[in-house]
């Protein structure tokens, strides 16, 4: 069994090269896949590893970059191992948005825990706002919520112009850190009543039971266990090879899906010659299959 450890911290952290050469450091010998970003504001990863080679992790990098704690986090187990490799990155921003978190910057606790999430979004005055992309609202998403449609969060700060700055907005994503972006650039527009939810959507599912809930479907995961329901157990979803979207199961029984080659959603956008490689690619992985021996290709999630 592997603990999948979510997390992020906005605090200024200097030195960014050589950080990244001690982080990758502690996830090798650590024996932990994964990734995390780190920049001038601050870091976020997702990783994977046994119980106790985890914790052991969380405490060295803490120490590295002096992080008293987290400002959110999140762990979940899984029957395998999720990623395939471990990568630590450097960006300019943790969340691409042109707006750089810093202390300078003074953001009121809007945190809303999910128990009282349920109120909140049940009021019809509150505007639910998913500011994840459409494919991860496609998988599941809360009633009533609202999705921009935005494949490219640089360009989510022309949407939230639109919204009125008198109504109370609640915005949820799946661990909270791009829900933290999107607040500090609405309070910063002067909007007044801006609510978010505590640790996300996987914070939702794992403390709010089924039958009391409003989440709709199943949550998208940047793994490769694709989706999480509520108690964070694995979903139904997979990963179309054509496109790398999430699918379904009911998408599996169209007559566009073809396993390793196409679904509905990528079936005639797939020009005939990439079909042709694709059919190529699959056949290899059913041989791989049939001899027992693990095929190249395995694609991990960015």
């Amino acid at each position: 069994m592997f603990t999948v450890f979510g997390f992020y911290k906005f605090q200024k952290i200097n030195n960014l090269r050589r950080n990244q050469k001690f982080l990758n450091n502690i996830l090798i010998d650590n024996n932990i896949y994964g990734s995390i970003i780190i920049s001038k504001e601050g870091l976020n990863g997702s990783i994977s590893g046994k119980n106790s080679d985890i914790k052991n992790s969380i405490i060295k990098l803490k120490k590295i970059l002096a992080v008293k704690n987290f400002d959110n986090f999140n762990n979940s187990k899984s029957n395998f191992n999720p990623f395939h490799k471990s990568k630590v990155k450097i960006k300019k921003e943790l969340v691409p948005m042109n707006l750089k978190i810093s202390k300078k910057i003074k953001k009121k606790n809007s945190h809303i825990e999910p128990k009282k999430w349920n109120k909140l979004i049940n009021n019809k005055k509150t505007f639910l706002l998913d500011v994840r992309k459409p494919f991860e609202n496609k998988v599941g998403s809360f009633k009533r919520s609202v999705n921009p449609n935005i494949n490219n969060f640089r360009d989510f700060p022309k949407y939230l112009k639109k919204l009125k700055k008198d109504q109370p907005i609640a915005l949820f994503c799946t661990g909270g850190i791009r829900c933290e972006k999107a607040s500090v650039y609405l309070e910063k527009k002067g909007f007044k009543n801006i609510y978010q939810l505590k640790g996300g959507i996987l914070n939702y599912l794992k403390k709010i039971k089924q039958k009391s809930s409003l989440w709709k479907g199943e949550c998208f995961v940047f793994d490769n266990r694709v989706s999480l329901k509520h108690g964070l157990i694995r979903g139904t979803h997979s990963i179309c090879s054509g496109c790398r979207e999430p699918i379904s199961i009911k998408d599996k029984r169209s007559k566009m899906y073809e396993e390793g080659v196409s679904c509905p959603n990528c079936y005639y956008k797939l020009s005939k010659n990439q079909k042709s490689r694709f059919r190529m690619r699959q056949s290899q992985v059913y041989k791989a299959k049939k001899s027992r021996k693990k095929y190249f290709f395995k694609k991990e999630f960015n």
